[in-house]
């Protein structure tokens, strides 16, 4: 244990188990696992995961954000591009979230702020990232409604 941790973990852990080669299972015990594969062969990398972590987590707020504004999300897709340092380790410079969004009687302005609420304050795998690092978004709603980009 590292002395200078002061958090007393409140989640039960997350077991991970090699299989051979550059593959790992992980998941809580007893629960569902993930496959993960440090050659992104057989299933998504490490390096997928976190970046499917930050598009998840702010996915969720969003779902929610919109229900509570009676604008439930019937489609909500993520499409995420991200720049990485070239020197070791070669960790995340910036992301940029593409949210499509389908929500009967949502507007590009209410998606929008859906998104940057989601992002900016209530993702806690994005508030667990180094604060350097960029994440920004664009948001399009359906076809109903014109696309639109903010940052």
């Amino acid at each position: 244990m590292n002395p200078s941790t002061t958090a007393t973990p409140t989640q039960p852990p997350i077991e991970v188990q090699w299989r051979g080669d550059m593959v790992f299972e992980a998941g809580r015990s007893a629960g569902p696992t993930v496959r993960i594969d440090g050659d992104a062969q057989t299933a998504p990398s490490p390096f997928d995961l976190l970046l499917a972590a930050i598009a998840t987590c702010a996915s969720v707020d969003v779902v929610a954000i919109l229900g509570k504004q009676r604008t439930p999300v019937r489609a909500l897709g993520v499409r995420i591009e991200a720049d990485r340092v070239d020197s070791t380790p070669r960790r995340l410079a910036a992301a940029i979230l593409h949210f499509r969004i389908t929500a009967p009687g949502v507007t590009i302005e209410k998606a929008a702020h859906a998104v940057e609420l989601s992002v900016t304050k209530y993702c806690s795998v994005r508030s667990s990232l180094r604060d350097d690092i960029s994440v920004t978004w664009t948001v399009a709603v359906d076809a109903d409604e014109p696309a639109a980009e903010r940052n």
